[in-house]
């Protein structure tokens, strides 16, 4: 049976994480929750610890820079509830790490339906704003909206989340 898969998208600071931790912690399931994210500055030290606090001790954090699709097949199974957050911040990643982002995308979308249990990602949807005014920032708004296509093709449910509301757009 294929796993129940979503993808929540948003803007910075629109609720999208409460939403998938919401969503994770109704479904009853053991929570997991793979972070992405790197503590590069004293800045995104504070956006971690404040996201850990709103968890709380119900999750099991697994931190995953990179290998996320490594991740995913280790620890996606039957009776967990696993969110990603996030593909924009695993994406980051791969661009420091001068990694192959096409071939990245393609294999987390190949590996999507083939998961166990519950799965979600967060995303950021960077693509409404201003055209970005250097190269690697257009390159990376592209290879964001690239990401959030092949991911949401291959997910059950898709949200957008804008001011803390969701809309449902798939499923």
């Amino acid at each position: 049976m294929q796993a129940k898969t979503a993808l929540v998208l948003g803007g910075a600071r629109s609720g999208k994480s409460v939403f998938a931790e919401r969503l994770a912690e109704q479904s009853g399931l053991e929570a997991v929750y793979i972070a992405t994210g790197q503590a590069y500055d004293d800045e995104m030290i504070e956006r971690i610890v404040e996201h850990k606090e709103r968890r709380g001790s119900m999750w099991m954090t697994i931190e995953e820079p990179l290998d996320l699709v490594g991740a995913l097949v280790t620890h996606a199974r039957e009776g967990r509830a696993v969110l990603v957050d996030c593909l924009t911040l695993w994406l980051t990643n791969l661009m420091m790490a001068e990694r192959d982002i096409a071939a990245e995308t393609a294999r987390l979308a190949l590996a999507i339906p083939g998961l166990a249990g519950t799965v979600m990602f967060v995303s950021n949807e960077v693509g409404l704003g201003i055209v970005p005014d250097n190269r690697m920032a257009r390159e990376f708004r592209d290879h964001a909206g690239r990401l959030n296509q092949a991911v949401a093709a291959a997910v059950n449910d898709v949200y957008f989340i804008a001011a803390g509301l969701p809309l449902k757009m798939k499923g």
